[in-house]
């Protein structure tokens, strides 16, 4: 094992701790033939992101955008009952004190409580959403205010994610490492570690132990 040495770790949601790849298709694939857009580049293009960034990608019109943006929130949260957990994702979060985790997604609250409560896990007391931000993912603002909730500096924390937008909001708000979830790609952007789910870490009461090789 390799200790990354931290105080808190800063969690993304989708991919990180709840395994909703194939509901995020299936519901913005629903959505993107609803609305007339290639499902094929809304699935591209929306990882990572906030619903309302990916709908504005796609409608142009203020009126269509805010009723498309409504279609979505009600699709997926019509779809979030089939969420699962990562593996080793409800055992990582009961080792490490209440006090020491927080979540950052670009999910909704209502989404982001339905998908987290659909896999089994607590609801953080640390809980930074889509919607309680001015600016989403890559920009840090969210990583900041998780790590300032928290009490801690930036640099105290870990942020570990699935998606390039995601890395990148972490590395901009300075914390000291960044662990990549899965084996899609992060584009350009390079984790200090990757696993392939969070069974490959453990808390240590110093930090995060990551399995040798990854």
């Amino acid at each position: 094992m390799t200790v990354l040495t931290c105080s808190a770790v800063l969690f993304d949601c989708d991919g990180v701790l709840v395994d909703s790849a194939r509901i995020i298709d299936e519901s913005w694939t629903r959505w993107a033939l609803e609305v007339g857009v290639e499902p094929a580049a809304v699935l591209r293009a929306l990882h990572g992101r906030r619903s309302q960034d990916t709908v504005a990608l796609f409608v142009e019109d203020l009126v269509e955008r805010a009723e498309a943006l409504a279609l979505i929130d009600a699709i997926e949260l019509e779809d979030a009952a089939g969420t699962g957990a990562i593996p080793g994702a409800r055992e990582l979060l009961a080792s490490i004190p209440e006090d020491r985790w927080a979540v950052f997604t670009s999910g909704s609250v209502p989404l982001a409580t339905a998908r987290l409560t659909a896999a089994g896990i607590q609801i953080p007391k640390v809980f930074i959403t889509g919607d309680r931000v001015t600016h989403g993912k890559p920009h840090p603002e969210g990583y900041l205010a998780a790590a300032r909730g928290l009490g801690f500096a930036p640099g105290e924390c870990v942020v570990v994610e699935d998606a390039a937008p995601g890395i990148r909001a972490g590395r901009e708000a300075g914390v000291r490492y960044v662990v990549g979830v899965g084996s899609h790609g992060f584009g350009d952007e390079v984790p200090d570690a990757v696993v392939a789910d969070l069974s490959e870490m453990s808390w240590n009461g110093a930090g995060l132990s990551v399995a040798v090789g990854n």
